[in-house]
């Protein structure tokens, strides 16, 4: 079986908004979704397959099944299924976080760091997130204004737009603002260090836990410059290359793609609708769907009008 459909994991937190469910179907009753994980195989929140003989099994188990060979070739370095891939709805402002690199997290958390990029799928008038410093700032300042909740004033504000795109290096403090809509694509891990919530209570009445010194000891307190290009891609690491997929349904309606043993595909349905298909398969999709293609599978083709973010894992390389 090479086209997998793939049910997310959903993730109700005190941000989150109604988008997913009632713009993007998403199967949850709660009454916020926050977060849907499309492609994971984290003990946290795994994805599970939707269609054929493997439905209601996780994608880790397929995996298991078949061996790791289904992942490519480049995956090989990993020791485990190497990214995550989400939709984040941010009814409210996200907390400001930070995550630490794989070395830290490794020797404190016992899991890889994260690094992840951001496509803004949609976003309300005005909307901004934060990303890094406006200025350098000490070890000391950042310590004081997190305590005396004065973080914002020295954060550097990003005003956005649908289809920006932002590259969160691990060690980059950054916050999500209101009323945006982002595919999140990461290395496959949940350690986050929060840093500043806007005082803000859970469902316990608590005020939610920081990360204080944690935070201190991975971010980077010099500005981020926003130079580095992907292209021919719209983002390019070590841990995961994404491309962007667009059909009219007119003039370009029709693309043929080729999985190799290199690489799984993951191709994340971010509007439209259509149908994929091999030789074998031929499955309808739509907007906020999400697909795993296995490594080797070869010839496939996408049919309709789509925006769609296609994910590959490539060779490891020395990124300057």
């Amino acid at each position: 079986m090479s086209i997998l459909k793939l049910k997310p994991e959903c993730k109700e937190y005190i941000w989150g908004g109604r988008r997913l469910i009632e713009e993007y179907g998403k199967d949850f009753q709660g009454d916020v979704l926050a977060e849907t994980w499309e492609l994971s195989c984290h003990p946290d929140g795994p994805s599970r397959i939707a269609n054929g003989a493997y439905a209601g099994k996780t994608l880790r188990q397929y995996i298991d099944e078949h061996g790791k060979s289904i992942l490519g070739t480049h995956c090989s370095r990993f020791q485990d299924f190497p990214i995550l891939v989400k939709f984040i709805d941010a009814g409210d402002d996200l907390s400001v976080q930070v995550h630490p690199d794989d070395c830290y997290a490794l020797q404190n958390e016992g899991q890889y760091g994260k690094t992840e990029m951001w496509y803004v799928v949609d976003a309300k008038e005005d909307a901004f997130l934060y990303y890094g410093f406006k200025t350098a700032v000490s070890k000391e300042e950042l310590e004081k204004r997190i305590r005396e909740d004065t973080l914002l004033e020295v954060l550097n504000p990003v005003p956005v737009q649908k289809g920006d795109v932002l590259f969160i290096e691990s060690g980059t403090i950054h916050a999500i603002g209101k009323g945006i809509l982002i595919a999140e694509i990461q290395q496959n891990s949940n350690v986050t260090y929060r840093v500043y919530d806007y005082g803000r209570v859970g469902k316990d009445g608590r005020k939610r836990d920081l990360h204080i010194g944690k935070a201190l000891d991975v971010t980077n307190r010099e500005p981020i410059v926003r130079t580095k290009s992907s292209y021919p891609h719209i983002a390019d690491c070590d841990y995961f290359t994404v491309d962007k997929l667009n059909l009219d349904g007119s003039v370009m309606k029709r693309m043929e793609g080729f999985v190799s043993e290199d690489s799984f595909e993951s191709i994340l349905i971010l509007d439209g609708k259509g149908s994929i298909s091999d030789r074998e398969q031929d499955l309808e999709f739509c907007k906020g769907d999400s697909f795993f293609l296995d490594a080797g599978s070869g010839n496939y083709r996408v049919e309709g009008f789509c925006d769609a973010l296609v994910i590959t894992v490539q060779k490891e390389v020395d990124f300057v």
